[in-house]
């Protein structure tokens, strides 16, 4: 029979499985309590919550959040950390934790959205890209480079117009004044 501790773990699980934008599960096999608690400062400090919790109460909130993929990811001694922002931003705090600490924390996979398990090196490749302002900027960039090339064309030939109107009015002029 589950005591009521238990219970209240998982449902407070579950309410940060179904707000967060990432969870990344994680192995931390081999952290002494310093580095712990120096892996979880670096964690906070990036807007990550960094949760060490039994692969059975994880795998209940999992179900009951609707995010039954989580349990593909986990194994062994998990911790998971739970992003609220950028994925990509979650994702590269975790990353760059994980590689900073002296026993290195090893990244089982992700969940993202609510989709499908992603595993470790998709998890890397998503902390490699820029932050979603840079993607947005990136993106409009390339949406308005046509339509600038396309004013360049049309002003062009416009500009063209009006150079030569200009040239042959310079060419009237002179005769018009010795008239």
């Amino acid at each position: 029979m589950p005591t009521q501790e238990k219970v209240d773990r998982v449902a407070e699980l579950k309410a940060k499985l179904e707000s967060s934008s990432i969870v990344i599960a994680t192995g931390y096999t081999g952290m002494n309590a310093n580095a712990m608690v120096d892996l979880r400062r670096r964690m906070r400090d990036g807007g990550v919550e960094f949760v060490v919790i039994k692969n059975n109460l994880l795998n209940l909130a999992a179900d009951a959040a609707a995010v039954p993929q989580l349990k593909d990811i986990v194994t062994g001694q998990t911790a998971i950390a739970l992003g609220y922002a950028d994925p990509a931003v979650i994702a590269k705090t975790v990353t760059d934790a994980a590689n900073a600490g002296a026993p290195p924390l090893s990244i089982h996979g992700a969940v993202v959205s609510r989709g499908d398990p992603m595993p470790p090196a998709e998890v890397s490749r998503l902390a490699a890209l820029p932050p979603r302002p840079v993607l947005v900027a990136q993106l409009l960039g390339n949406m308005q480079s046509p339509l600038y090339g396309l004013m360049n064309v049309l002003n062009g030939t416009v500009r063209s117009l009006a150079y030569v109107l200009q040239a042959r009015m310079d060419q009237l002029q002179p005769a018009e004044a010795a008239e």
